[in-house]
């Protein structure tokens, strides 16, 4: 009975004991669960900007060990990441649980995201940033040049050149500095050129002479390169391209898209990067019947606006113009038209020796009217030749005559094209309107058709080239008369076409003056654009794109290079100040003769003036000149200062004093001291 109740009672303790340990455990098991819940919550609730990387990665690890214990005992893979860095929850957790986590996300206000398109790449941390920095093409009409950079990966784009200002007095032409260029030569691995426009390819002579690059270009682009380099004897490495060809730099690849322009063979850039497409229009319009060769490829934009385009660089030339750049084919249209009226007298129509197109049109226009044609002016010659060669010119058998011949036709019978619509001062058609042409001498049976838009600046020069060919009998027509001339630069509804097929999460204006720049950015910005990104930069910034941000970090050289002659950088800011002192007011020229003997003055002074007053109508102010001369040298000579710097200096600014109070004018002095 007793060892009956013993027994009992062990089992009743067993049983207390038992279930007591069972409720320590499933305590010990909900505090547990309690303090996971409770860190993961924290977790969740703190904002993902705010956490370090590293503490998100602790979490993790302490986390992992269990959900791929669990996996593994089910058999199920471990889950992927998410696109925020963290680790889903996983499928075993509690219906209730899951239910409430779905609800707080749902409940919570959404954050305002920037729109991804398609392809594009996440943002990331520490990725390498794209760099574009312009060299040149900013706020300025041509000298167009641009270093893009990846990486190791490094090269260029086009290297024009640009015309003088009418206060370069004496310069002939306008280069970039290549300096930055130089000093990154090792790196950057070739040179890819859009287009055959000088504004492209003119500063080409001047930097291979300096530099080994090779040099990328369609067909009749590299054939016009050659030509300029053989005229300087430059051998260079040029390899042909064509429209749709890739090009491979390892980490980036670039295309080729034909585009429309006033000159064949013309390509926008579509550059590939780890971080999306950049898109370099290069010079373009939409022309949906050009006068020869394929529209645009628009279609092509379309598709890499699809995959992802990271920044757009858009010519802006005309992004002051509303609507479309007409087709060229009105060009050809007028021709036809002016051709009827000028039955009974010579053509001559001036134009840019580039424009193909437009030379195709008016030996077109010549053959239906049983002309010949004769092409004067050096450039014009040569781009002719060329094309004819290469076959971007379809010229009939025996239509083309030299201008040595052309006397030998009637003159209604005849048409020339010449160089000279910008009114250069050495063009073929100034030098007929001057009567400075050795072979044509223009009057009243000449029709002649400027077929082409003064550049910005040219306008006056052009005019005078106008007023002379008139005051000589000649019948002028130019563009505000008739249509007879067509941009090859597309205006505000084709940029904005650009910039509908191909998206881009950043817009940089390029190519043209500051009001063409903030007109383009302006259209970016009414089409939707943030205008944080939205940028109008300057030559010499060097711009870095990700996919979170774009911002100029550096200003690298970069100006204007001045060539005069065969004189490359010799001519400088200082020069051309002196040229328009000289230019303006004239020189005055003090020369006399010091002895080394004793230190007085020995001869003069003697003043001559040059470009300042004529002498025999201004003796008395001459004579004025040549005494305060010698008294400031007489002085300096009694006081034994012959320091001759010093005694140039008071000749100066005694003359200089006493000149603006007789005349308000301000002549250059340039005083001359002898020892004998």
């Amino acid at each position: 009975m007793i060892r009956s109740v013993i027994i009992i009672g062990q089992k009743r303790l067993s049983l207390f004991i038992f279930q007591t340990e069972t409720a320590l455990f499933r305590l010990y098991i909900s505090l547990l669960y309690l303090k996971r819940r409770i860190i993961v919550t924290k977790t969740e609730k703190k904002p993902a900007g705010n956490t370090p990387a590293k503490e998100t990665q602790e979490t993790k690890k302490r986390r992992a060990p269990r959900q791929n214990t669990a996996a593994g005992k089910q058999g199920q893979k471990p889950a992927r990441a998410s696109a925020n860095g963290q680790q889903p929850r996983r499928d075993n957790a509690a219906p209730q649980q899951k239910r409430q986590q779905t609800q707080k996300k749902n409940d919570a206000p959404a954050k305002p995201q920037q729109k991804r398109g398609p392809g594009r790449p996440r943002r990331q941390k520490n990725v390498t940033p794209v760099k574009i920095t312009p060299l040149g093409g900013l706020n300025e009409i041509g000298k167009n040049i641009t270093l893009f950079e990846y990486g190791n990966t490094a090269f260029l784009i086009d290297c024009g050149m640009s015309f003088p200002d009418e206060d370069m007095l004496g310069v002939d032409i306008v280069l970039p500095d290549f300096t930055y260029v130089e000093k990154n030569r090792d790196r950057i691995q070739g040179i890819i050129i859009t287009h055959g426009h000088e504004d492209h390819i003119g500063g080409l002579p001047y930097l291979l002479s300096q530099i080994k690059l090779p040099v990328y270009a369609t067909r009749l682009t590299a054939a016009l390169i050659e030509s300029k380099l053989k005229e300087r004897n430059i051998h260079a490495d040029i390899r042909v391209v064509n429209p749709g060809s890739v090009l491979d730099f390892g980490d980036v690849t670039v295309e080729m898209i034909h585009v429309n322009h006033s000159i064949p063979d013309a390509v926008a850039l579509a550059i590939k990067t780890p971080l999306g497409y950049v898109v370099h229009t290069g010079d373009f319009k939409i022309d949906c019947t050009p006068a020869s060769g394929d529209m645009i490829d628009l279609a092509r934009f379309g598709e890499i606006g699809k995959k992802g385009v990271l920044a757009l660089l858009a010519d802006s030339t005309n992004a002051e113009r509303p609507g479309y750049t007409p087709s060229e084919r009105v060009v050809g249209e007028s021709f036809a038209k002016l051709f009827q009226k000028a039955q009974h007298k010579r053509i001559i129509v001036a134009t840019f020796s580039s424009n193909l197109n437009r030379i195709q049109q008016i030996i077109d226009a010549s053959y239906a009217d049983g002309r010949k044609v004769a092409v004067s002016g050096r450039s014009m010659i040569n781009f002719v030749n060329i094309a004819n060669e290469l076959g971007y010119l379809h010229v009939p058998a025996g239509i083309l005559v030299d201008i040595e011949v052309i006397d030998r036709y009637p003159k209604e019978q005849m048409t020339l094209i010449t160089t000279g619509s910008q009114g250069e001062p050495m063009s073929a058609l100034s030098r007929m309107a001057f009567s400075d042409h050795r072979r044509v001498e223009v009057g009243p049976e000449d029709y002649i058709i400027i077929s082409a838009t003064p550049i910005p600046g040219n306008e006056k020069t052009v005019g005078k080239v106008i007023d002379e060919l008139m005051k000589r009998g000649c019948d002028v027509v130019y563009e505000r008369m008739y249509d007879v001339h067509v941009s090859g630069h597309a205006c505000q509804e084709e940029l904005k076409i650009m910039q509908g097929l191909t998206k881009p999460r950043y817009f940089i204006p390029v190519h043209g003056e500051q009001k063409h720049l903030q007109k383009h950015a302006r259209l970016a910005r009414d089409m939707g654009m943030a205008p944080q990104n939205v940028l109008i930069t300057e030559i010499g910034k060097v711009i870095e794109l990700t996919p979170d941000k774009m911002q100029v970090t550096a200003t690298v050289p970069a100006g204007q290079v001045l060539v005069d002659g065969l004189g490359v950088g010799d001519v400088g800011s200082i020069v051309l100040r002196d040229r328009r002192h000289l230019a303006e007011d004239g020189l005055i020229i003090v020369v006399a003769a010091v002895s080394s003997y004793n230190g007085m003055l020995v001869s003069g002074p003697d003043v001559v003036s040059r470009g300042f007053v004529y002498v025999r109508e201004s003796e008395e102010l001459l004579d004025k000149a040549r005494e305060i001369a010698k008294k400031v040298l007489e002085e300096c000579c009694n006081k034994h200062t012959l320091d001759w710097t010093t005694m140039k200096s008071r000749v100066r600014d005694e003359l200089s004093h006493m000149i603006f109070q007789k005349t308000k004018r301000s002549p250059m002095i340039l005083p001359i001291i002898l020892d004998v």
